[in-house]
């Protein structure tokens, strides 16, 4: 006779689980949608953390969330994991229904919190093996060893949790984020405080993690690192989506360059051939020109340098860059980045 299903178990997701956005292959093109997403906070003061957020993650995709302090990221991702109740909109998570289907919605979800909330007393392989449990994993099913393997913790399994240091810490939150396989990954300041070269470690493991196939969300204040690693990024202000592109575009709105030339002479002053140009002259030889791409090319800007009858002895461009288009969608009323 056939076991029968525990209806108290999280159901896991699964390929025949595809739902009414499925693509080819049985799977849903979306890993997660949030459409017109708001949460209010009722006390004494009455605070909107969320106005109405329209945000769909692709499958598969690596996508960076970011914004300053009090932005309303971890409201946003607090909900998708089911820790927080929203006050309006509607969410799907692997295209289950977050209100209708919630114990589904939160089996395809893995959330590594930002702050370190792991029981001091317990070892590594205890805290998976528990984790496991609370989502219904079978003890044939679960894969302890492989993940503390994954992240490095083999030699620490049964060491008690208070003898680690703070970076093994972060490891074993990520362990238990990945112990019911989750198809969508949730890191929340995955690397703050953690050195260089655990940081890469912990980002070789991710990326390998999403070639499988499992899509991952990131909130970082490290801007380099989300323009190294995720392919859209979606930046949240006071409560608002402002923007959500593919990283390689959402810089490109920059529009702003700078051409640095090093000159072959000495020159004291800039000469009239570039004063058309924004120009700062870091005496005695180096040049320093801003533009913009879509109004100026620089065959143009080198055309003047050469009217100038100035030599050139080597040159570099620079782009902007995401920490750019961050502080310019974030800037306050006075110019100051907010929540910095």
């Amino acid at each position: 006779m056939p076991p029968t299903a525990d209806p108290d178990r999280p159901t896991q997701p699964t390929a025949s689980d595809a739902a009414p956005n499925a693509a080819p292959g049985g799977l849903p093109e979306l890993a997660s949608e949030a459409v017109g997403l708001r949460k209010t906070y009722s006390g004494r003061r009455r605070a909107e953390a969320l106005r109405g957020i329209d945000l769909a993650i692709p499958r598969g995709a690596i996508v960076g969330l970011l914004g300053p302090n009090g932005a309303g990221k971890s409201t946003f991702i607090n909900i998708l994991a089911g820790l927080v109740i929203k006050s309006a909109g509607a969410v799907r998570i692997w295209d289950f229904d977050l209100d209708r289907e919630a114990r589904r919605a939160r089996g395809a979800i893995g959330v590594v919190p930002q702050e370190i909330n792991i029981d001091a007393f317990f070892t590594p392989r205890e805290l998976l093996e528990f984790q496991a449990g609370l989502y219904g994993v079978p003890s044939r099913e679960r894969r302890t060893a492989e993940i503390l393997a994954a992240v490095h913790l083999t030699a620490q399994a049964d060491s008690p949790s208070r003898s680690l240091s703070g970076g093994m810490r972060r490891r074993v939150l990520l362990a238990k984020a990945m112990v019911h396989a989750p198809p969508i990954l949730v890191l929340d300041e995955p690397t703050a405080g953690v050195d260089v070269e655990l940081r890469q470690q912990l980002w070789d493991y991710i990326r390998g993690l999403n070639r499988a196939g499992v899509t991952v969300v990131l909130t970082t204040h490290y801007l380099e690192e989300a323009q190294q690693l995720c392919d859209s990024i979606a930046i949240i202000h006071h409560g608002e989506l402002v923007a959500h592109e593919g990283t390689a575009r959402l810089i490109e709105r920059l529009d702003r360059k700078a051409l640095t030339i090093l000159l072959a002479r000495d020159l004291a002053a800039l000469p009239a051939a570039l004063a058309a140009f924004d120009c700062q002259l870091h005496p005695p030889r180096r040049l320093a020109i801003h533009y913009r791409p879509s109004q100026t090319g620089i065959e143009e800007i080198l055309a003047a340098v050469r009217q100038a009858g100035l030599g050139i002895a080597d040159l570099s461009t620079e782009e902007g860059d995401l920490e750019d288009i961050f502080l310019a969608l974030t800037a306050s009323p006075d110019g100051t980045a907010a929540g910095r």
